[in-house]
């Protein structure tokens, strides 16, 4: 079903799974005011609408995932960097890839085309990452005098390592899909053609468990990462006693015992 409303992405929800869609095919689905403000405010609908367990984020169009920022809007814009600066580091979320990685649901994207600079920092803000054989994916910035500035030097480098986030962000060249799987940077990759379908799949595997197992696995994970063991040890058992507390983990091993599938009621 189709959420009413946005213009510079489209948002449908169907089973479980949110599908959010950058619609600037024109444009490369590149980034501008408007796509930025609708995107934030979905990330946020997200968190609040029970009957979305999944996201998927994906482009519209054959050509791109996303080329990232609109550079003829940057051109124009008359905003200080001191005020840019600002919006991008003071608390709360004023920016695409902080309203993503803020979405405590599974977020997956579904990577085709040109998938560059901010396109590439919105699927590091993702948990998983899907890549058709077409995508062309890197962190541009370095050519037109700028650097990421959403992430990218920070994720990537998580992700993939220094040495391979530094020949991305340092050259400039984009990786295709087999090198982003060699890496790590992907998880899979298929056929244009079953791109979605490929992405809808791995969001069926993830309802098949409880959805606040879900959301406290990846709150263990992305928060453990920037914790000592010690103290992400510590975060994991007191999610886990939390989590035992909740009527599906008492419908996970009674089904077990029952013979059935369970019926999750996520609380």
């Amino acid at each position: 079903m189709a959420e009413a409303g946005y213009e510079a992405i489209i948002v449908t929800v169907e089973d479980h799974v949110a599908t959010l869609t950058l619609n600037r095919p024109d444009a490369m689905n590149a980034f501008n005011a408007q796509l930025t403000r609708e995107f934030i405010d979905a990330c946020a609908g997200f968190n609040q609408d029970p009957d979305v367990r999944v996201v998927i984020v994906t482009g519209a169009g054959e050509k791109a995932f996303s080329a990232g920022l609109d550079l003829k809007e940057r051109a124009a814009e008359q905003v200080s960097f001191i005020e840019k600066r600002a919006s991008r580091v003071r608390p709360g979320i004023a920016t695409m890839h902080k309203a993503l990685a803020a979405v405590d649901r599974p977020t997956i994207a579904a990577i085709h085309g040109w998938c560059l600079g901010g396109g590439l920092e919105i699927s590091l803000a993702c948990d998983l990452r899907i890549a058709a054989t077409n995508a062309k994916i890197g962190l541009t910035e370095i050519r037109r005098g700028i650097m990421p500035g959403a992430g990218g030097s920070q994720r990537l480098s998580r992700l993939v390592g220094r040495g391979h986030a530094m020949k991305i962000a340092l050259t400039g060249e984009p990786i295709d899909a087999a090198e982003a799987y060699r890496i790590g940077l992907v998880n899979e990759v298929v056929e244009p053609a079953d791109l979605l379908p490929a992405a809808h799949r791995l969001a069926a595997t993830i309802l098949k468990g409880a959805p606040v197992s879900a959301r406290f696995i990846k709150e263990a994970i992305n928060k453990g990462l920037d914790l000592s063991l010690e103290e992400g040890l510590r975060l994991e058992a007191d999610l886990a006693i939390l989590l035992g507390q909740t009527e599906d983990s008492k419908e996970g091993p009674r089904s077990f015992v029952e013979k059935r599938p369970p019926v999750w009621q996520g609380k």
